[in-house]
């Protein structure tokens, strides 16, 4: 029997028709699985500059100005701890505390109730939720002060000294991630945009 080209020949069509969509199939797929990647990725870089823009953020610069206004008071009183508040100091704590240290505090309540469902963690942080009785604590004490009886100058329940390292450390975090995703998109962008003249 001798071989004939044109009988090779549909089987060198359909062969090609078959590599042909296969090709097609896996360029589609690819696309497919980077645009879902783009959008998961886009996804978490929306929900990252959502916590740091209505949690984190915010309590960050709380806490900084917060820290740095204590040490302030400190200094200007010449002790390196608040405690004990003597009697010629009173009048001092009250000022600075009612019009720097509470209004910080009950901000910084407000964002860790209103906006809980922004923490990173699964569960509440401790520290948070100690924070937030030390300020109702406070609460306790501003009122004793309206009625003049300052037998006590502090909250009962005490600043909780992981508080700021928390929340520090959480800001730092989400913005190393942040940066790495805008940066991520940017590269893809880019490549996608270049790639694409580069081949035109």
């Amino acid at each position: 029997m001798e071989f004939s080209p044109l009988s090779s020949a549909p089987t060198i069509l359909q062969n090609a028709a078959i590599l042909t969509i296969i090709v097609a199939f896996a360029g589609y797929a690819i696309t497919f699985m980077s645009a879902h990647m783009l959008a998961r990725r886009r996804d978490k870089l929306k929900l990252v500059n959502k916590r740091l823009n209505e949690f984190y953020g915010p309590l960050y610069v709380a806490s900084k100005a917060g820290d740095i206004a204590y040490r302030s008071l400190l200094a200007r009183q010449g002790k390196t701890q608040s405690e004990p508040i003597l009697d010629s100091e009173m009048k001092d704590w009250m000022l600075w505390m009612t019009t720097i240290f509470i209004p910080l505090n009950d901000l910084r309540e407000k964002i860790i109730i209103d906006k809980a469902h922004l923490i990173v963690e699964e569960k509440m942080p401790h520290c948070l939720l100690q924070f937030v009785t030390h300020v109702v604590g406070y609460k306790a004490v501003l009122s004793k002060w309206a009625e003049g009886d300052y037998t006590e100058r502090r909250s009962t329940i005490g600043w909780p000294a992981e508080f700021d390292r928390y929340v520090e450390r959480s800001y730092a975090a989400l913005k190393a991630e942040q940066m790495r995703l805008m940066h991520n998109m940017v590269w893809r962008a880019w490549h996608r945009y270049f790639g694409r003249n580069g081949r035109s």
